[in-house]
């Protein structure tokens, strides 16, 4: 007797793989490394400039006549001293202003994901409001020590890096360059031709026997007689 083969399992074939997708271009990293590169910069200029330096004290120390010199100036408004008041109160408020820009600013990098150039004047802002917070919290106003003038001109106000960025990126922001729209529209594929259905032949009409024929059908016997 011949020897029966056993059937061998079918190998089961490979599922196509799924193309990976690339992942998304991270939204936080330039805001986060912008804010926290400015916040940085600011804080240490101004202990650098209030505790080392004594500029509190000293008050002013000429570096490039007339062009870049220190000028202290306790700053308790805004920017150039917009809403500046000797009231406690005035300072949580600013305070919570600054706060809220900040949180605004968050919540549209979220929602919009916007270009790299309006990430870093984000965080050109961010970085800025926040430098200025630390500075109300710690002295009860903000450090201002920059001074700029030009031959025969005195500029009467002070600023700080923190100023600086504040003003670059809110101006960053509302002069963003407009978003390129990415890749090309797909045309839309032509339509086919609808084809034309080929219509049947109607089957023809079978003749109806004729009262008369009917009549002697009906009439025959089985041999064939007429009755």
């Amino acid at each position: 007797m011949a020897e029966t083969a056993t059937p061998q399992p079918r190998k089961k074939s490979a599922a196509p793989r799924r193309r990976s997708k690339k992942p998304a271009p991270p939204v936080w990293r330039p805001v986060i490394l912008t804010a926290g590169v400015i916040f940085l910069l600011d804080q240490v200029l101004k202990y650098l400039v209030v505790h080392m330096m004594r500029l509190d004290r000293v008050r002013e120390i000429d570096l490039f006549d007339p062009w870049l010199n220190l000028r202290m100036a306790w700053n308790q408004g805004m920017n150039f001293g917009l809403f500046a008041s000797d009231v406690d109160i005035m300072r949580w408020v600013l305070i919570a202003i600054a706060l809220a820009v900040c949180l605004w600013v968050v919540i549209w990098i979220r929602q919009a994901k916007p270009s790299r150039f309006a990430q870093i004047a984000a965080g050109l802002l961010i970085g800025g409001a926040l430098g200025n917070v630390v500075d109300r919290l710690t002295y009860g106003a903000v450090a201002d020590f920059l001074n700029m003038s030009l031959p025969g001109w005195r500029n009467p106000y002070s600023f700080n890096v923190a100023d600086i960025a504040i003003f670059l990126g809110a101006l960053g922001l509302v002069l963003q360059p407009p978003e390129s729209k990415k890749g090309a529209k797909k045309r839309k594929a032509p339509a086919k031709p609808r084809q034309a259905r080929s219509r049947q032949p109607e089957p023809a009409a079978q003749p109806e026997a004729s009262g008369d024929a009917a009549f002697d059908d009906k009439t025959r016997d089985e041999d064939g007689n007429t009755r």
